[in-house]
C-alpha cells in the first residue's frame, strides 16, 4: 500500500483490549512510547475521577510519559453512556491525529470498541419521564425483579441480560417504556452511525487482544487487590461512600466498591470483603474474555492475540506483532 493509499483508508488507530488485570496499561504504555502514541481510555471504570486506585488507572508517573486522555475526567454521580463515550474518544483521537501521534485505545470495555469499529444503533432518544420510571422501579424493586417486569414487556432483550445487571436492565427497560419497542428490536433494525470517521473517511484499526491464562489472571487480580488496599482503596471506598450516590450508578458498582462498602459498614470482615471482590472480578474477567473472542475489533489480519506475560504486568515487547508496526507506518 503506498502512502497516498494508506491515507485514502483512512488514518490508523490502535486497541489494546482485554480483561481486568491482564497487563493493558502496561502493554500500551510501551507501545506508545514507541510508537508516538496518545493513550485514550477505553474502559468505563477508569473515566471516573473518584476511583483513581481501584480502578487501577495510571499513575501521574506514567501520565507524565505520553498524553493520556479520558482518565477520571467525570463525576461519579453522573454515569457515562457508550454514546456519551463515542464523542469523546472520537474527539481525543482527532486531536491525537492533528498532533502527529497515533491513538491507542486502550481498556476492556467491549462495547466502547464496538462502537468505534461499528457504530451505534439509531435508537430514538428516550423521554427523561421514562428513564425516570426506569431508575425508580430500579430503586424500589431491585435489579432481579425489574428484569421480570422487563421480560413480560421485551422478553427478547430480557433474556440477553443477567437479572443482577441493574444498569443494562434499566436501559433496557427505559427504551421499551419511551420508545414502544424493546432494544434489541433497535439493533436488529439497523441505521447505526457507522465507523468512526475522521474527514469524512473511516479509522482503520488493528488489535491486540490480551487473552492471558485463567489461573494467572486469577493470581494477578488478587496480588492486584491487595496492592489497592495497600494504596488506599478502602479511604477512596470511604470518601465516594459519603457523597450518598444512588447505589444503581456505575461508580457505585465498580469492582470492590460494594464489597468495601459492606465492610465500612460493618457488615463484612475486611478479609470477606476481599475475597468477595477477587472472586466476582474473576467472574467478569471471564465474560470479558468471552466477549472479546467472540467480537472482531478490527481486521482480522492485523489482530493479534498475546498471551500475556503475567509476572507482574504484560510488557511492550516488539516481537509480540511485528505487522502492527508496518500496520502503523502505512499510514503515517
Amino acid at each position: 500500500m503506498t502512502q497516498s493509499q494508506a491515507h485514502d483508508a483512512g488514518p490508523p488507530a490502535l486497541i489494546v483490549a482485554g480483561p481486568t488485570a491482564s497487563g493493558k496499561s502496561a502493554l500500551t504504555l510501551g507501545l506508545a512510547e514507541r510508537l508516538d502514541g496518545t493513550v485514550i481510555n477505553a474502559d468505563s471504570m477508569q473515566l471516573y475521577r473518584e476511583l483513581r486506585v481501584l480502578t487501577a488507572r495510571p499513575t501521574p508517573e506514567e501520565e507524565a510519559l505520553v498524553p493520556h486522555r479520558l482518565y477520571g475526567i467525570r463525576p461519579a454521580a453522573e454515569a457515562a453512556s457508550v454514546a456519551w463515550w463515542r464523542e469523546q474518544a472520537l474527539a481525543a483521537m482527532a486531536a491525537a491525529r492533528a498532533a502527529g501521534r497515533l491513538p491507542i485505545l486502550c481498556g476492556g470495555t467491549g462495547l466502547y470498541f464496538l462502537s468505534l469499529t461499528e457504530g451505534l444503533s439509531a435508537i430514538p432518544p428516550v423521554p427523561a419521564e421514562a428513564r425516570a420510571e426506569a431508575r425508580s422501579l430500579l430503586a424500589e424493586l431491585g435489579a432481579p425483579a425489574l428484569h421480570a417486569r422487563l421480560a413480560e414487556a421485551d422478553p427478547e432483550t430480557a433474556a440477553t441480560l443477567r437479572p443482577g445487571d441493574s444498569q443494562r436492565i434499566a436501559r433496557a427497560f427505559e427504551v421499551w417504556r419511551g420508545t414502544g419497542r424493546g432494544l434489541l428490536a433497535w439493533q436488529r433494525e439497523g441505521g447505526t452511525t457507522g465507523p468512526a470517521p475522521l474527514h469524512g473517511l473511516p479509522w482503520r484499526f488493528a488489535a491486540l487482544l490480551l487473552d492471558p491464562p485463567r489461573d494467572a489472571l486469577r493470581a494477578a487480580i488478587a496480588r492486584r487487590f491487595d496492592a489497592m488496599l495497600a494504596g488506599g482503596a478502602l479511604e477512596e471506598v470511604r470518601a465516594l461512600g459519603a457523597q450518598g450516590l444512588d447505589p444503581a450508578l456505575p461508580a457505585m458498582r465498580a469492582h470492590g466498591v460494594p464489597e468495601l462498602l459492606a465492610h465500612l459498614a460493618g457488615r463484612m470482615s475486611l478479609a470477606a470483603a476481599r475475597e468477595r471482590a477477587v472472586l466476582n472480578t474473576g467472574q467478569y474477567t471471564k465474560r470479558q474474555a468471552t466477549w472479546f473472542r467472540h467480537h472482531r475489533l478490527a481486521d482480522p489480519s492485523v489482530t493479534h492475540i498475546i498471551h500475556a506475560r503475567i509476572e507482574g504486568l504484560a510488557q511492550f515487547q516488539e516481537s509480540d506483532a511485528p505487522e502492527i508496526f508496518a500496520f502503523v507506518d502505512s499510514g503515517r
